[in-house]
């Protein structure tokens, strides 16, 4: 079971609200997000409705501001808990839509794709096992986007802008 207590100010003051599941719609509860603290399991933030927009990996920890967990702005409206996973991790990475092209496995973390492939974009995936975040840039920068078991014929479908991705992660305990 996971807690996670969003703020409307900075340093944990003014209006908060406490979550312990996902939630598609945090709009209701508060106005805007200046800090967060994660009392328990990993989660990740959306900055807008329906797990859309930004996204932004957070871990058990006291974000006192939004630049504290990466953030453009201070507008969060939905979050998802992280499963657990002690696991295995697979993940097979394709050069072009639709499973096409050339095909690479991956079961451990990868700080730099060009550097490891020679490429710079994934145009799709499948998440075999474990819960994994894309990176924008290499050393895990930029946008983040969590990667669900599951299969992503286009990068939109996992909220990619575009198929650029840097950096691979696996969500580990």
């Amino acid at each position: 079971m996971g807690k996670i207590i969003f703020y409307e100010d900075k340093n944990f003051q003014g209006r908060s609200y406490e979550c312990s599941s996902e939630c598609s719609d945090l709009h209701s509860h508060f106005s805007r997000c200046n800090s967060i603290r994660v009392d328990s399991g990993d989660w990740m933030v959306y900055e807008r409705p329906n797990y859309m927009g930004y996204q932004y990996f957070l871990r058990r920890g006291d974000y006192p501001d939004y630049q504290r967990w990466m953030g453009f702005n201070d507008c969060v409206r939905s979050c998802r808990m992280i499963p657990a996973h002690q696991g295995s991790h697979k993940m097979m990475i394709y050069e072009r839509p639709e499973f096409g092209g050339q095909m690479m496995e991956l079961t451990d973390d990868c700080p730099s794709l060009h550097e490891r492939f020679h490429w710079n974009d994934i145009y799709s995936c499948k998440v075999m096992d474990g819960y994994w975040i894309f990176y924008e840039h290499p050393n895990y920068r930029g946008r983040q986007y969590l990667m669900r078991p599951g299969e992503y014929r286009r990068f939109n479908e996992w909220g990619g802008m575009s198929s650029r991705v840097g950096s691979i992660k696996r969500i580990t305990m």
